[in-house]
């Protein structure tokens, strides 16, 4: 249904803002008009059947329904997230109360409609689909998950890279044909070349699995304003993996890539990673934790797939010390595996709200699908048991962040950063002010673990 949404709707629908735009505001005075609209009809309409309510009584049923409705929404809320944990997520304050608040408004007009004429009847209904749609737009704001329609349809984020960049960017890879300029020890020393643009470039392309034979989707790759300028100039890496469910798209779209990266880069004369977002899931529902299981050979589509395509492929540093890895959720739970077992790949980790563990749904789940039942391989691979066993990580930079308000995973970021730095790591954590297990998380940790990561990889001062 998505795909044929999305390949009928016009791309100006497609484009509408739904986080920051007008449109929440459009939507939320409509409610709020309707809502007026059909309070007022209820006080000056006449029952049709049954007994005569006087309008003070009216209006109290009213209030007592929009009442009862918020407390069915909070009590919700705390099932869903806190008790049953159905969301594997803790609700933030703010998605608490767009819940309740549209649960008391859906109440209020369900009472309006025991008071009024069928027209009255007919604003009711049409303002319950304006109170859900309003809920909506205000958790996903809160959660920062679809910036624009076309994210909700599942709609690509950007456009292909284009063809003469990646050409480009082919022929300088290591092994190329064209001369090389820089490495990693001395790229703060070179001047930014005369041509060089203002912004960087984001595009998708392809990452053949060749070796896993992982059923990956399309990945993206940022090219900052140094890399396509010429002469080019070898960047270190940043691989970046988003949450699940989700994919490379929700960590370009709603983790805002592009102006995070073109503002560090504006702040360093150009200079920024090159950076890749591949896809460790294959498709939303699916969790394979990074590993290699009847699930996906994700680990080796993640440790050897992608670097040999990014070797092969984008002029970047392949100097021992110039890749980084990061990740969110999930994403942020492969860092610390894949980070703790290949020191020699990744030197440098941005682990945001991620796990101390693998997870798919339970242990014992997670040992069966991931370990073939094998408990003991289970405890072998995990980052605490890898850190201790490989340490000491001496040339490992690590930055951990979490929101605020995660209550759920925020602890166990705390725990592995100090696992992490007991096993020799330099490490750095970070916390995003009032947020909670969402992109704006992202977003934040993004902007102030980036020059941390970036300063480790040698482009100069944080």
């Amino acid at each position: 249904m998505r795909a044929w949404l999305r390949s009928h709707l016009p791309d100006w629908l497609q484009s509408i803002v739904i986080i920051g735009g007008p449109l929440p505001w459009i939507i939320g005075a409509l409610a709020a008009l309707a809502l007026g609209l059909a309070i007022v009809l209820t006080l000056r309409g006449r029952r049709l059947r049954g007994p005569h309510i006087s309008r003070p009584l009216r209006a109290t049923i009213v209030l007592a329904a929009a009442a009862l409705g918020a407390g069915i929404g909070a009590a919700l809320c705390w099932l869903l997230s806190d008790q049953l944990q159905v969301l594997e997520v803790s609700l933030s304050p703010v998605s608490r109360a767009w819940v309740a608040a549209a649960f008391a408004a859906v109440a209020a007009f369900a009472a309006t409609m025991v008071f009024t004429p069928a027209g009255g009847r007919v604003i009711a209904t049409f303002g319950v689909v304006l109170a859900v749609t309003v809920g909506a737009l205000g958790v996903n704001a809160d959660f920062g998950q679809y910036p624009s329609i076309g994210s909700i349809l599942g709609a690509p984020a950007e456009a292909p890279l284009p063809a003469s960049l990646l050409a480009a960017q082919k022929q300088h890879a290591p092994g190329g044909t064209a001369p090389r300029d820089g490495d990693a020890d001395d790229l703060t020393h070179l001047a930014a070349p005369a041509d060089q643009p203002r912004d960087g470039v984001i595009g998708t392309v392809t990452i053949p699995a060749t070796t896993s034979h992982f059923a990956a989707r399309h990945a993206y790759v940022y090219l900052p304003p140094r890399a396509i300028a010429s002469p080019q100039t070898a960047l270190p890496v940043l691989i970046l993996l988003s949450g699940q469910p989700g994919g490379p798209d929700n960590m370009v779209q709603a983790g805002d890539l592009r102006r995070i990266a073109d503002g560090y880069a504006s702040h360093h004369d150009g200079l920024a990673p090159i950076i890749v977002v591949p896809d460790q899931l294959s498709r939303p529902d699916n969790n394979p934790m990074c590993l290699d299981s009847a699930l996906g050979n994700s680990a080796t589509y993640l440790t050897v797939d992608v670097p040999h395509w990014i070797l092969t492929h984008l002029d970047v540093d392949d100097v021992n010390g110039a890749w980084a890895l990061g990740g969110f959720s999930q994403g942020g739970t492969c860092t610390i595996q894949l980070g703790s077992q290949h020191p020699e790949l990744f030197t440098a980790l941005l682990d945001i709200s991620g796990q101390v563990a693998p997870f798919n749904t339970s242990v014992a789940n997670t040992i069966a699908v991931g370990f073939h039942g094998d408990a003991a391989a289970y405890r072998a691979a995990l980052p605490l048991t890898v850190l201790a066993a490989r340490a000491p990580y001496a040339n490992t930079t690590a930055v951990f962040s979490s929101g605020e308000l995660d209550a759920r995973y925020g602890p166990g970021v705390t725990q592995m950063a100090a696992a992490a730095k007991a096993a020799g790591m330099s490490v750095t954590r970070i916390t995003s002010p009032g947020t909670a297990h969402d992109w704006t998380t992202v977003r934040w940790s993004l902007a102030h673990g980036l020059p941390t990561i970036a300063q480790h990889l040698g482009l100069g001062a944080a």
